[in-house]
């Protein structure tokens, strides 16, 4: 996310004109909307793979046999 915003910040640094205030603002959005729609689809695909719970099954286990 912070490299997504960090290129947009570049190319706004590039276009330094006094009406393209408007502009940043919208490219700022359009990267939230793109990090917002690549989070939604890996929440999806999580939730359907049942990797989350798994993985903290596997860390919850780790962590009991640590303690046993």
């Amino acid at each position: 996310m912070s490299v997504l915003l960090s290129v947009t910040m570049q190319l706004s640094k590039l276009r330094a004109g006094a009406g393209e205030r408007g502009q940043s603002t919208a490219e700022y959005a359009l990267v939230l909307v793109g990090v917002g729609t690549i989070a939604m689809l890996i929440i999806a695909w999580t939730a359907k793979t049942n990797r989350v719970g798994q993985l903290l099954d596997a860390v919850f286990k780790s962590l009991t046999g640590l303690v046993a």
